[in-house]
């Protein structure tokens, strides 16, 4: 070899020396991640993206030196991995918490690598994915730490309803880190390796006396049933990043493209029977909602968001005719599908999601009413259900409603009727809509003359079926216009595709406003 390609070849060696130990230095560090039964952050990078598209930014990246007590300890990337990559063939930008590394801690140089790729994902407008596995702010950088927390918080809020955030916690999170993720539009987490918490155990344990674990803390399972902070839950990391894939394949890059429609499978024209003979007899036998989404929707294919908390509103992505659609449902077989609190917060959320990210709603009904009692009461169903409502109201995506049975009260204003602009709304033969249901209505109605009657059970009887004859059904509520249609449950399908078909051409107006005040 002459000295002019040698003097060629040598940086490049180099070069690629160099990036073999930046990518696999701390062999001991990846020794105790595997122990624990977790992956490293590039291996989890790898499992999650298409084959061979990530593309690695600042991997030479170190700490300043004159960092407290780490001089001598400065690995290269500095305990977060970043870059771009593809998943289903679409750009992302990601980020990954190197617990080999400080633990994951953030410092100055790993918030300045977060923030690089979460400009990126903002200007060039494609989703942003942090996966989260670290102890926190990094002591030995002080209020460094925390102001690189801040700048993550406030590129949340920037990017908020511009280009989807995902985050995946499949590690320790803990005090300021928890609320990058809670300002994203969706937190997976897995079970036995994850937990969110603003003060750990130890914490609480010297200042309430309360001894709690991990688990029953902030572990995955709590925040995906109780607390709600988390959206999907998952047994491996490797489901987790199923679940990634899977949602974003309904979701467009940016706000100003629409969800990725798909070549039409499932005639859109196709009709189902067994929707005609679903609904019980009895109004208060419970039956399986997401049956009937499943029935309704491309291929049975659904994929339910918060599956495990306020379990009494269903809400999740699927396909009608091949274009995504977010569906809210309220579910009879829990609390009878009545509306609390959770639930209300629940359904706004995704509400909001969807009219952020053009994804079509299309609502399916029944419900009783709101959760009474003083728990209620006391803990602000006024406010938490108005912020359905509010949603609703907001909301300018194709927006469409089918009555299955009950649809009482102040409940069938919220649940995207006729009056807060649907702009499709159908119900079932079954359908009943009125101010509440017969049996309370003929008491307040008729309390006196049931009281005056000889036989006032009987009496009592006869009026809730006349009652129920007369205003139990949805002809009232259809010869005012409040119902488009009346239509066989079997035709629900096609009913809905061509409503959808015909609604996603209408003009979104903008309200000229900075920002309505929802009630948070």
């Amino acid at each position: 070899m002459t000295e002019p390609e040698k003097r060629r070849v040598d940086p490049i060696n180099a070069l690629r020396q160099r990036r073999y130990e930046a990518a696999h230095g701390d062999t001991e560090g990846f020794r105790r991640q595997h122990e624990k039964g977790k992956l490293t952050a590039r291996e989890r990078i790898q499992r999650l993206v298409d084959r061979n598209s990530f593309e690695e930014l600042d991997l030479f990246t170190r700490h300043r030196s004159h960092v407290l007590g780490l001089a001598e300890r400065r690995p290269y990337g500095d305990g977060v991995v970043t870059g771009m990559a593809r998943i289903g063939g679409r750009d992302v930008m990601l980020f990954s918490h190197d617990a080999a590394a400080f633990g994951g801690s953030l410092g100055e140089v790993f918030a300045e690598k977060v923030c690089k790729v979460m400009d990126l994902a903002y200007r060039n407008r494609v989703p942003i994915i942090g996966i989260n596995d670290s102890g926190g702010a990094r002591i030995q950088e002080g209020v460094v730490s925390l102001a690189g927390y801040a700048e993550i918080f406030w590129r949340n809020v920037e990017s908020s309803g511009v280009v989807p955030q995902l985050s995946l916690i499949l590690g320790p999170c803990t005090g300021g880190a928890v609320y990058s993720p809670a300002m994203t539009d969706f937190t997976f987490m897995v079970s036995g390796i994850a937990y969110m918490f603003i003060t750990g155990p130890e914490v609480i344990r010297v200042t309430t006396g309360e001894a709690v674990t991990f688990d029953s803390l902030g572990g995955a399972e709590v925040h995906n049933t109780r607390s709600g902070v988390a959206h999907f839950l998952a047994q491996t990391e490797e489901e987790s990043f199923q679940q990634t894939r899977r949602l974003l394949s309904f979701l467009p890059q940016h706000c100003g493209e629409q969800p990725p429609a798909l070549p039409e499978s499932d005639p859109p024209d196709r009709t189902d029977p067994g929707l005609d003979t679903l609904i019980p007899q009895s109004v208060k036998e419970p039956y399986d909602m997401k049956e009937v989404i499943r029935r309704v929707v491309d291929g049975g294919d659904f994929l339910e968001v918060q599956a495990f908390h306020a379990m009494n509103i269903v809400v999740g992505f699927a396909r009608l005719a091949g274009q995504p659609i977010g569906v809210v449902a309220n579910q009879p077989k829990v609390m009878a599908g009545s509306l609390d609190i959770d639930a209300s917060v629940k359904g706004a959320r995704f509400v909001r999601f969807c009219d952020a990210f053009n994804v079509p709603l299309v609502v399916f009904e029944d419900v009783p009413g709101f959760l009474p009692g003083t728990q209620q009461e006391y803990g602000g169903i006024i406010r938490h259900g108005a912020k359905l409502l509010y949603a609703f109201c907001e909301a300018t995506v194709p927006k469409l409603t089918v009555i299955t049975r009950k649809a009482y009260g102040g409940a069938y204003c919220v649940m995207c009727s006729k009056h807060i602009r649907a702009d499709y709304n159908a119900a079932w033969p079954t359908a009943e809509v009125a101010v509440m249901g017969p049996e309370a209505a003929v008491n307040v109605i008729f309390r006196r003359q049931i009281e005056a009657a000889a036989d006032p059970a009987a009496r009592r009887a006869e009026l809730v079926a006349d009652y129920t004859k007369r205003f139990a059904n949805p002809y009232v509520a259809a010869e005012r216009g409040y119902l488009d249609e009346v239509i066989e449950p079997s035709r629900t399908r096609p009913a809905l595709a061509r409503a959808l078909r015909l609604s996603m051409r209408k003009e979104r107006r903008q309200a000229p406003r900075r920002h309505g005040n929802i009630p948070l």
